[in-house]
């Protein structure tokens, strides 16, 4: 089972399609350093489905051997192409991932009995482990409980990232698992992580670990011991991060914007975006500094 916090990353690009490859690399010991359990590639933090087919190989190519075993890698394969997400996913096995990880595909919305048919028939095509990532804010479409009830009888599915941000969902989540003990329940929003893990979550997938994993691991640590007291304090400082990050900038873009300017700000890596997205200008640059001396993180 996999448990812990493992951070979605951004992907560092010096232009809309080229990989800052050392900005990855000093991200990448800045994570491992910090405690985390896996790293997770090519998700909605690392605006997986605006990269291009080369760009998304390259990135697993990269982060498998900068990770060389330490830690797993997790690769995301969401595409609305059937075809391309098995293609990815047996090119993440052979550069060394550990998982894939799917969320529904876009654009056409399947009905639940589709979803049904569409996961059977890729985890039949699957060299890897999968976790199905819940969505539906992005995807329009939900992996309904009943869905992962029948997925709890595929051998090949090993767990759910949810990211609905509803908690009754969550519990539900929590239910079904008890039925496969190797099967893993990662919650995605921060803000819910250190209640997800007390009420039986085994861990977070969250954004704001590229900046201070320190702070998440510990958080996670906290909750998976039920020190109450402690994770009070932690989930408070997560709060102040994603109050403070999250905010600059009026779209929802400004959440990976804000992430990608904070590392630019550390010194970590650059801080374009994959179009149809541009990384914070002088305002919002400010503000985001601002927030990082507040957060002491930055002098």
């Amino acid at each position: 089972m996999l448990k812990g916090i493992v951070p979605p990353l951004i992907t560092p690009l010096k232009d809309r399609d080229t990989l800052d490859v050392g900005g990855l690399e000093r991200l990448i010991e800045r994570l491992i350093a910090g405690g985390v359990a896996g790293l997770f590639i090519l998700g909605t933090t690392g605006e997986g489905p605006s990269l291009s087919y080369r760009l998304r190989r390259e990135l697993i190519d990269h982060t498998c051997k900068m990770a060389a075993g330490r830690v797993p890698v997790l690769v995301g394969i969401t595409d609305t192409s059937f075809t391309e997400s098995v293609n990815l996913a047996k090119y993440a096995a052979a550069a060394g991932a550990a998982y894939v990880v799917l969320a529904p595909p876009y654009y056409f919305p399947a009905a639940p009995p589709e979803m049904l048919e569409y996961v059977q028939d890729l985890v039949a095509e699957m060299p890897l482990p999968l976790f199905l990532y819940n969505m539906p804010g992005l995807t329009k479409v939900s992996f309904e409980i009943d869905l992962v009830r029948r997925a709890v009888d595929m051998p090949g599915i090993c767990g759910v990232k949810d990211s609905s941000c509803d908690m009754i969902y969550f519990h539900r989540l929590i239910e079904v698992a008890k039925q496969r003990p190797d099967w893993s329940i990662l919650v995605g929003p921060e803000e819910l992580t250190a209640e997800a893990v007390l009420l039986g979550g085994h861990g977070g997938i969250n954004g704001g670990a590229n900046l201070n994993p320190k702070l998440y691991v510990e958080m996670y640590h906290a909750a998976a011991a039920q020190d109450l007291k402690r994770t009070r304090e932690l989930h408070a400082q997560v709060m102040q991060l994603a109050g403070s990050i999250y905010t600059v900038g009026r779209h929802k873009s400004a959440i990976i914007k804000g992430i990608k300017c904070g590392l630019s700000l550390l010194g970590v890596c650059e801080d374009h975006m994959a179009e149809p997205f541009h990384r914070f200008r002088d305002p919002e640059r400010l503000q985001i500094r601002e927030a990082l001396q507040s957060l002491g993180l930055l002098d």
